[in-house]
């Protein structure tokens, strides 16, 4: 079975870190041959180019696969439950971690940093990331890239930079703002709310402005998230008021166009049976477009032929004859 693209990015991974223990002196120039011959079978075994640049970069992102690790062992320190003397060091305030930055890469950052007063998100990615290939893992370069990442829209990345950040240094409490930013973009809101909520620890007295009213925003969403999950489905709801309320089957309560003619009901000189009535289709047609078409209703009022007619009914005359009353050209209009 061939190995897959996963794999083949943890084998470049892996040749990428041999490489670099030889570079920062972890192996001596003793175990070089060695360690060629093993990069060499590992390229050759999983099918993989460690010249090819982009490949390499893919796989690690940026970081190398020392910090990647270093990560995994204090989340796994932090989940699987550590001895009771391993706790109790943990309770206490972490120091900040070594810097391993250098001038070059602080040069690089303060280039990605122009780039983004420039609103050049690209290149100030590019930059930062170039600064992260040589202090691997560096909050601060790594909070400035989850910034740009977020500024240019791709909200998954900045949460991965802004993570690996925080973990790093838990009192970065600008890395856990970018973490909430890029939270809240990508819907959520909890997650943003948990995010700010240890920046403004991390801050201590209470917490920048700018930090709680990211924290107060993602609060407010919870809560509309939270009432329009308990709200009832939309064809649930009547918003119709009774006068304009349709009957079953989608008619219109034509008691409000019977008033219209003068009349409530049948007999007695004045409205006509409205069920009769009704049974015209031409009527009947005409009656439902005017009672979904306020503006129509207000043409019907003002026609002179139909006021007649209601006029007629309120005083006790009949049915007029409803193919000659279409054929007023203005009615047939509307």
């Amino acid at each position: 079975m061939a190995p897959t693209d996963s794999k083949k990015r943890l084998a470049l991974a892996i040749i990428d870190f041999l490489g670099s223990s030889l570079k920062d002196g972890t192996l001596t120039a003793e175990d070089a041959d060695s360690i060629e011959i093993a990069q060499n079978c590992i390229a050759e075994t999983f099918k993989v180019d460690p010249s090819d640049d982009a490949a390499v970069k893919d796989a690690l992102g940026g970081q190398s696969l020392a910090s990647i690790y270093s990560v995994y062992e204090k989340l796994k320190s932090k989940t699987a439950g550590a001895p009771a003397a391993a706790k109790e060091e943990e309770s206490k305030p972490a120091a900040p971690p070594k810097s391993n930055a250098t001038p070059e890469s602080d040069k690089l950052k303060s280039e990605g940093n122009a780039a983004m007063g420039r609103k050049e998100y690209a290149a100030a990615i590019d930059l930062y990331t170039k600064a992260l290939d040589i202090a691997p893992s560096n909050p601060i370069y790594l909070s400035n890239r989850a910034a740009a990442y977020s500024a240019s829209g791709q909200h998954a990345k900045a949460v991965t930079d802004a993570e690996v950040a925080v973990n790093v240094d838990a009192q970065y409490a600008r890395a856990w703002s970018r973490l909430g930013l890029a939270r809240y973009e990508l819907g959520d809101a909890k997650g943003a709310v948990e995010a700010y909520e240890k920046g403004i620890e991390a801050e201590g007295n209470g917490g920048s402005d700018a930090m709680k009213r990211g924290l107060e925003t993602s609060k407010k969403k919870v809560e509309e998230m939270k009432r329009a999950e308990s709200a009832p489905p939309a064809e649930e709801l009547d918003t119709a008021s009774g006068a304009s309320r349709g009957a079953p089957g989608g008619m219109p309560d034509l008691s409000s166009l019977a008033g219209m003619f003068g009349g409530g009901g049948g007999g007695g000189g004045g409205m006509p049976d409205l069920g009769s009535l009704m049974s015209n289709p031409m009527f009947a047609s005409m009656a439902q477009n005017l009672m979904s078409n306020p503006e129509m209703l207000n043409n019907v009022m003002s026609n002179p032929r139909l006021r007649e007619m209601a006029q007629n009914f309120g005083g006790g005359g009949g049915m007029p004859d409803m193919s000659s009353l279409m054929s007023d050209p203005s009615i047939a209009e509307m």
